[in-house]
């Protein structure tokens, strides 16, 4: 009897050995690197202060969309807000914000405050239509192309950089 127990308790350590060590061999680090070259998820929002949503297929009458996940409340949102202002002035680029998780006077004034570099504003009050676009926090900026491939996404707050990078994988697959 003891030899039955001692046979089981073994088999049990064991397989608990054996999860926890397949457990461990997984990355847990969330990249989402991978992302691009792949198409973005459909996704449905509803404007910011319009009746009316749009889906990720209305981009496709863009060149070139850039996403760019905000906040009011988010202080690194301020931040590469100047940068956004920069870009909006590319006649092959539009602007897409959505706005995540915050009231809709917050978000207005921002706005009003510092200029308006989107063409269009979503919401996003909850976050979750965010997840299908593979965004963890914000901000986050996207760059997909026509076709809705992801070409680049940042995260973090945009930089000159970021600026330069953009505006040149813009001019260099621009459609004539």
């Amino acid at each position: 009897m003891k030899i039955k127990i001692l046979i089981i308790v073994s088999c049990i350590a064991l397989f608990v050995i054996l999860v926890f060590s397949q457990g461990l061999k997984t990355n847990k680090v969330y990249d989402t690197k991978d992302l691009i070259g792949k198409p973005i998820s459909e996704v449905s929002l509803n404007l910011l202060n319009k009746d009316i949503s749009i889906n990720t297929k209305d981009l496709k009458e863009n060149n070139f969309t850039l996403i760019n996940f905000w906040a009011s409340w988010c202080a690194p949102c301020k931040k590469e807000h100047k940068f956004l202002m920069k870009l909006s002035k590319n006649k092959n680029l539009k602007i897409l914000g959505i706005n995540i998780k915050d009231k809709k006077t917050n978000a207005n004034k921002f706005i009003n405050e510092l200029g308006n570099p989107y063409y269009l504003i979503a919401k996003d009050y909850d976050g979750k239509s965010s997840v299908y676009f593979g965004i963890y926090g914000i901000p986050e900026t996207i760059l997909i192309d026509k076709n809705l491939i992801i070409m680049k996404k940042v995260i973090g707050p945009l930089d000159n950089n970021d600026v330069k990078e953009i505006l040149s994988m813009v001019k260099k697959n621009e459609i004539n």
